[in-house]
């Protein structure tokens, strides 16, 4: 009788295999609330290590980061229209505390664009205090009627910048900055995921916003999973605030703003991209244990050695853990380690004492053989940046392999069904266009310019419409 697989495989049911990956590598459980999660050791360690990735790269950029309330008053939200209209359906809104009812309601915070510019109204007073650059690691609520963990949780985390610029090309620039060198540095190089960066549709604009900018993945399943996304806020919020500035002429002008954001979503699109059926994978960038030195037997002279090999990986740079847990059988030891995608296992026996040599097994490439232990330290880097390699390389072909050009509604909704993203001239599809997509839950995801750059507007001759289903 053949023995049953550990996860689901992705090709029988892949929201299921996804389900069973995130219990069986110990990466979350549901919270006691719809919605909520609780995050497990091992993937806050990778939320930690994006978090550090993405801090060095938002403070390159010349952000520093601060800290705003979690409480906001309902009236905030209100001053601007759009704004409002568009988080309304996902507010979370106390109105009682310390036991009495409050005067004015108070909202948890679904994003922080009106408490920030109630602030940014105060702090900037002449055009010597801009640009102002902020950002926050935080979290925040928006009700989800249909939660999934990672990908859409009624609270979870994320950072969020906000910046006030004196015009509008810096406003511009500065968004354009964010969506490039810094998500996108960071989703290619670290996460080894291959995104599309485009201009969202009027449609699918955030609220409040007269630009958004969007990094699309592509997911094992062909879906598609916004993995960050920066805004032009324009004057929108300067003139709900009344954020103003003396200008060198000596004349009170709004600023321009920008808002931006990645979340705990990216762990979603990490197992979905890097994911197959023995569980994660995990990128040896981001990876917070790159190489796990697994003891077979609990003879002496074997755990001596693996805490030897595990002291030089760590000297060498490498970030490694020693699993001397002999009480625990070894296979069930070298499963767990494959399901959570450490890069690299090093297995060392009595016989590969012996021998001089451990057992090298690549999670990513796959495969095992012997390696001389003293050659270890000297090898892994570049074992670990292959790998690296290998999976960027996989990400893009999927995506180039599974996107296919099409010229009307109809081949756009087929591709999408089939698991895969179209592209379609945006003269082609057009707002009517889109909203008959809509009607089989397919989404214009973003419009790229025909060389696949950003284009500067939404009705830039060449644009054309990248769509698919999405989660």
């Amino acid at each position: 009788m053949a023995k049953a697989p550990v996860l689901t495989p992705r090709a029988d049911d892949f929201p299921r295999w996804y389900q069973d990956l995130i219990n069986k590598a110990e990466l979350a459980d549901n919270g006691p609330v719809r919605g909520t999660m609780v995050i497990r050791p091992y993937g806050y360690g990778l939320w930690e290590r994006m978090q550090q990735e993405m801090d060095a790269r938002i403070k390159e950029a010349g952000a520093q980061n601060a800290y705003f309330p979690l409480f906001i008053p309902q009236s905030y939200l209100t001053r601007e229209a759009e704004h409002v209209e568009g988080f309304a359906p996902e507010l979370a809104v106390v109105t009682h505390g310390g036991g009495k009812e409050l005067e004015e309601p108070i909202v948890v915070r679904p994003t922080s664009e009106t408490i920030v510019n109630d602030y940014f109204s105060k702090w900037v007073q002449s055009y010597r205090d801009l640009p102002l650059l902020i950002n926050q690691w935080a979290n925040v609520v928006r009700w989800e009627m249909r939660p999934r963990v990672f990908l859409r949780t009624t609270e979870f985390l994320w950072q969020e910048g906000h910046t006030a610029h004196a015009t509008y090309e810096d406003a511009r620039d500065y968004a354009a900055h964010i969506h490039e060198k810094v998500y996108a540095d960071f989703m290619v190089e670290v996460l080894g995921i291959d995104v599309v960066l485009g201009r969202k549709t009027a449609s699918e604009r955030f609220a409040g916003a007269i630009n958004t900018l969007t990094l699309e993945a592509m997911m094992g399943d062909g879906k598609a999973l916004q993995m960050g996304t920066s805004h032009e806020l324009g004057q929108n919020f300067a003139k709900a605030f009344h954020t103003r500035y003396l200008s060198k002429d000596g004349k009170q002008e709004l600023v321009w703003q920008t808002s931006w954001g990645s979340s705990t979503r990216m762990l979603g699109g990490l197992i979905m991209s890097h994911g197959d059926d023995d569980g994660l994978r995990v990128p040896p960038r981001l990876a917070s244990v790159q190489a796990v030195v697994l003891a077979i037997k609990g003879d002496d002279a074997v755990l001596a050695k693996v805490r030897e090999i595990g002291d030089r990986l760590k000297a060498a740079g490498v970030r490694v853990r020693v699993d001397d847990r002999t009480d625990t059988p070894f296979g069930r030891r070298a499963v767990d380690w494959e399901l959570k995608g450490v890069p690299v296992r090093i297995e060392v026996g009595p016989r590969d004492l012996e021998n001089g040599t451990a057992m090298l097994a690549r999670r990513i490439r796959g495969g095992k053989e012997p390696v001389a232990i003293d050659s270890l330290a000297a090898l892994l880097p570049t074992v670990l940046e292959e790998d690296q390699a290998l999976l960027l390389a996989q990400s893009r072909a999927r995506r180039e392999s599974r996107t296919v050009d099409v010229s009307t509604v109809e081949e756009a909704v087929e591709a999408a069904v089939a698991g895969g993203w179209a592209r379609i001239p945006w003269a082609d599809l057009g707002e009517e266009g889109e909203a008959r997509l809509a009607e089989h839950a397919v989404t214009v995801r973003c419009l790229i310019a025909a060389d696949g750059s950003v284009p500067d507007s939404d009705d830039s001759p060449g644009n054309v419409a990248v769509v698919g289903r999405a989660y």
